[in-house]
């Protein structure tokens, strides 16, 4: 399609909506990270089972989506496919038996880190779905709940190497993978679960990457050149005038048309 920053309002809409019905699929999954949560509940897996899965699918996702979803299940493996108990019950032993593990600079140190402030998220503070929400309630923006995970999060002692793994909207940055996560968490549909209530899926923002990014720029829709979270809030406000109760359900088309057709390059 040419010239599509030009095109009127409604004709934008209908495109974004048909591609949004192409790419938000079931087929979508199996090469995707969403993969190893979904893996999770076709298993059995309880709630808290499914979030942590998912939240550390999501901190690892960047690179080779073919790498990110085998080092994942390779994760989940050493967890013993429930990482809720492995999280909760974790000691010396258990530590020993990720030191294998490894994706890109996030390596077994890193993950020891996160293995330990998830078991303080779920024992001191509630949960996930609690602190995000708490966050959320304060400040009516997921900003405002990353940043409050973000804090709890840190508490537990670590290398200051492990920060950079979870990303700081408070310093600017896009936080992709975290509202990945969110987007998983929160919004319901054939790909995404909507298994938290406490954030509506209406104040989500798009997970922006180099594709969602570039074609958003195409489109119009991003005029920023930085992808960082000045870019998220503003290509927030445009998918929220394309659909204000759920915004991000554009992700998987402006993902899509980036990665399977290379629109925006």
């Amino acid at each position: 399609m040419k010239n599509t920053k030009n095109l009127p309002f409604n004709d934008l809409r209908e495109f974004l909506d048909n591609k949004c019905v192409q790419y938000e699929t079931p087929a979508f999954i199996e090469h995707d990270p969403v993969a190893i949560p979904h893996y999770v509940l076709a298993t059995g897996g309880r709630k808290e089972d499914i979030e942590i899965a998912a939240f550390l699918s999501a901190i690892i996702a960047w690179g080779q989506r073919p790498v990110i979803v085998k080092n994942a299940f390779t994760l989940l493996s050493l967890m013993d496919e429930r990482p809720y108990e492995f999280v909760m019950n974790a000691g010396t032993h258990e530590f020993k038996t990720l030191k294998s593990f490894v994706h890109r600079t996030f390596n077994s140190t890193d993950l020891v880190f996160f293995i330990k402030s998830l078991k303080q998220i779920y024992a001191v503070h509630g949960g996930m779905e609690k602190v995000f929400s708490d966050g959320f309630a304060e400040t009516e923006t997921v900003k405002g709940a990353i940043i409050h995970f973000r804090k709890l999060f840190l508490q537990q002692r670590h290398e200051p190497r492990a920060e950079k793994h979870l990303s700081d909207p408070e310093r600017n940055s896009a936080a992709k993978r975290i509202n990945l996560f969110l987007r998983w968490m929160l919004r319901k549909g054939c790909v995404d679960f909507g298994l938290w209530k406490g954030i509506p899926a209406s104040a989500l923002v798009c997970p922006l990457d180099v594709h969602t990014g570039n074609v958003s720029r195409a489109l119009g829709l991003l005029t920023r050149t930085q992808s960082d979270w000045k870019a998220v809030e503003e290509l927030a406000a445009a998918l929220r005038s394309l659909d204000a109760d759920d915004p991000v359900r554009y992700d998987y088309a402006l993902f899509g048309l980036g990665m399977y057709e290379g629109f925006g390059r």
